[in-house]
């Protein structure tokens, strides 16, 4: 417990007093995030916050958890260093979407061959359990480079990406720690710090934004953090000594935590290539998009996004009795008809303005 706390407050306290020196040394440098008509902020920004973000998470991490309970910390250490050497990179010098591509694969396949960070079942599935070695390694990589991806897709507006990422890490953390997991209870409690420092300098009005090194290091954690989850569901030692804490269509509730930026991310791509463009081709549809087009500021697109993602995984604990494949599909039934309800009313807004301007 001790060292849980240890892990938050270092994170903490790392985080939120180098942002001011990064600040300083963006403004200096030049480095800043200068407003297009894709983006939803209006004054130009520095876009190094994600430093910060590492910098509290590597040092929290590496200080206080034990080596010897953690036998692939380091593996899981290269995958962040990777990630944030790529991330630094695109924000001062942006990079083609080909070479963050291999970089986040190099990171993912780290985790997978390295850190044991694997999908090992379908866990019933459509009938499927354990898979051969070949498809789990392919699974999981690609699994990890999504969410990496979703995370990076949904840092549009003030807060939101680190707001998503510290209630997925609070969940996740507290699991965790009940069930004796330390090592990933402290990954969590130092991710959650590290970010809720940022986030003192992200919220409206942001003097900060965490850039690419941020939204990708936080969706790699998240994927650690969440397969670990749903594989550690069916491990014997879970059975043995936490039965009562055992979550039942732990693949389902895995996405019923990470929600918001899954379906988002599902969401985009589908409808981008329905209209024949490429699914990374940047534009202004995703849900918080829509959200601040129906009226709302950051901030409001932010706590509202949060909230739905706090239902949705309430919903997921609750209804886990029903099976992987029937929790997933209600899942992704009940965002669709939201998401459409959204845009339709979105739809409604935008005419009646051109309207009224004509």
């Amino acid at each position: 417990m001790f060292d849980v706390i240890l892990s938050f407050i270092t994170a903490f306290s790392v985080t939120f007093f180098a942002i001011p020196s990064i600040i300083s040394v963006a403004k200096q440098k030049n480095l800043v995030d200068v407003p297009t008509e894709r983006h939803s902020h209006t004054e130009i920004t520095p876009s190094l916050g994600g430093i910060g973000i590492f910098a509290g998470v590597i040092f929290s991490i590496v200080m206080w958890t034990p080596f010897k309970a953690f036998s692939d910390l380091q593996y899981v250490l290269a995958s962040f260093v990777i990630i944030f050497l790529m991330g630094a990179k695109d924000d001062i010098a942006p990079m083609s979407p080909y070479k963050k591509m291999v970089g986040m694969l190099m990171a993912s396949s780290i985790l997978v061959y390295k850190a044991n960070i694997k999908l090992t079942s379908l866990y019933g599935i459509f009938g499927i359990y354990e898979l051969p070695e070949v498809v789990a390694v392919l699974l999981s990589v690609f699994t990890i480079f999504i969410i990496i991806n979703a995370f990076n897709l949904i840092d549009g507006i003030n807060g939101l990406a680190g707001s998503i990422a510290v209630l997925i890490a609070l969940v996740l953390g507290t699991w965790f720690f009940m069930v004796d997991r330390m090592d990933m209870a402290m990954i969590s409690f130092s991710l959650i710090g590290a970010t809720m420092a940022f986030l003192n300098y992200n919220f409206t009005p942001a003097k900060i934004f965490m850039g690419d090194t941020g939204s990708l290091l936080l969706g790699l954690i998240s994927s650690v953090l969440v397969i670990t989850f749903i594989e550690y569901n069916i491990d014997p030692k879970l059975m043995e000594t936490h039965p009562n804490l055992l979550v039942k269509s732990s693949p389902a509730v895995g996405i019923g935590i990470l929600i918001i930026p899954l379906f988002d991310t599902l969401r985009v791509f589908i409808t981008r290539m329905l209209k024949g463009k490429s699914p990374f081709y940047p534009d202004k549809t995703h849900i918080h998009h829509l959200l601040l087009d129906c009226g709302m500021s950051h901030m409001q697109g932010t706590v509202t996004l949060v909230l739905v993602n706090l239902i949705f995984m309430f919903l997921a604990f609750y209804l886990q009795d029903l099976g992987s494949l029937s929790l997933i599909l209600i899942l992704l039934v009940l965002a669709t008809i939201s998401s459409s309800i959204l845009y339709l009313y979105t739809r409604r807004i935008r005419l009646a303005r051109n309207t009224s301007k004509a």
